[in-house]
């Protein structure tokens, strides 16, 4: 079973505590992961605020891929409204040949009105720019050439040099699994991430993807099993765990109603394609019980009870892979390095020792071949 580390860069320690030294020890947390054997590291794509300082998750791998040996590098995600599509393709191939193969792709569609308002992108356009992005990118990373029409305007064919190494199929996954995002992700063959996951006790929500796959490719057809990521929290003292587990995943989520809009009723009701999300809006009296209930989902416990939850999931998912969030939420660096290193020490290997149906290293291997 494959399983790999990832990272919000969730700020969230206060204005008085320094960026740059938080965004360095970010990084170093995840050279720490290739050193522990985690099997790769995901970073976030966002922009202007403090809920994920990670504007550049390409960049930011390609400079890992220089200070790690081994460990896959991941997106997610990787906003594809937000990014030309030529340009997008030589980002990926260039973190690809910088760490000898070992790029995983992850894709969103974004929904903070601010971040598109502060990259120039209408995101009223932006269902369409996610489609038309991705059919052009994707054969482009395949074949090694790029040409195309669509809502980010013309491209002429042009060959990609530096060209890419090695085939992405197996190593391609969607965070943004709603609407017509979920026909785009069958189209080109992703995987799932499972970035949220259910509280004990809730039954996980039906695989819609499986269905949509189905209608693209036919009804003998099965997607790739998902990766499954979440917010855990790992300390020897199962109380102490909840309580700080639970605490931090609300600080979360109140960094994300922020950076979401979500407490400002009419934000997307003119924004095609995300008039949904106008029913998600939440008044300001009900914000610390809604973030003190979301707080709930995070897993929590000793080392053993980590393990017989990730088991649980396991067999409710059948996943290729986990990639969880053992920090978050502004907990302090000291807490991030004890808890990355716990997870390493007493869960680590034994979750690698699972079995799992399809593996991504495996399509790795098939990829280079």
């Amino acid at each position: 079973m494959h399983i790999g580390l990832a990272t919000g860069f969730a700020h969230q320690r206060g204005d008085s505590y320094n960026d740059a030294q938080f965004v360095r020890e970010e990084l170093d947390n995840l050279v720490l992961a290739d050193e522990l054997g985690f099997d790769s590291v995901w970073i976030t794509e966002h922009h202007f605020s403090d809920y994920s300082m990670s504007n550049d998750p390409l960049q930011l791998l390609t400079y890992l891929a220089g200070r790690t040996k081994r460990v896959k590098l991941g997106t997610q995600c990787i906003i594809v409204p937000w990014h030309n599509p030529a340009r997008l393709a030589e980002k990926i191939i260039n973190l690809d040949i910088m760490s000898g193969g070992r790029a995983i792709l992850g894709f969103g569609g974004g929904l903070a009105p601010h971040e598109f308002a502060g990259l120039g992108v209408d995101q009223s356009k932006s269902r369409a720019l996610y489609n038309d992005t991705l059919d052009v990118l994707i054969p482009a990373l395949e074949t090694g050439f790029i040409e195309g029409e669509g809502a980010f305007g013309s491209i002429p064919r042009n060959e990609l040099r530096p060209r890419p190494i090695k085939s992405f199929v197996g190593r391609k996954f969607c965070g943004s699994l709603s609407g017509n995002s979920m026909v785009a992700a069958a189209r080109h063959g992703f995987g799932n991430m499972v970035l949220m996951l259910p509280q004990r006790g809730k039954e996980a929500p039906p695989d819609q993807y499986k269905a949509v796959w189905q209608e693209v490719h036919g009804d003998d057809s099965l997607p790739p099993p998902p990766m499954l990521s979440g917010n855990f929290y790992i300390h020897e003292d199962a109380g102490f765990a909840a309580e700080q587990g639970h605490r931090y995943l609300a600080n979360t989520m109140r960094a994300a109603i922020r950076n979401y809009s979500l407490d400002k009723p009419g934000t997307f009701a003119n924004v095609t394609g995300y008039e949904q999300y106008e029913k998600m809006m939440i008044p300001p009296e009900g914000i610390d019980a809604y973030c003190e209930e979301f707080g709930k989902g995070a897993v929590t416990g000793t080392p053993q009870m980590i393990l017989d939850r990730m088991w649980e999931l396991k067999e409710i998912y059948n996943p290729q892979g986990f990639f969880p969030h053992v920090y978050f939420g502004g907990m302090p660096q000291k807490d991030a390095v004890r808890s990355i290193h716990l997870f390493a020490d007493k869960i680590l290997p034994e979750v690698k020792s699972w079995q799992a149906e399809t593996s991504i290293d495996e399509r790795f291997l098939e990829a280079a071949e």
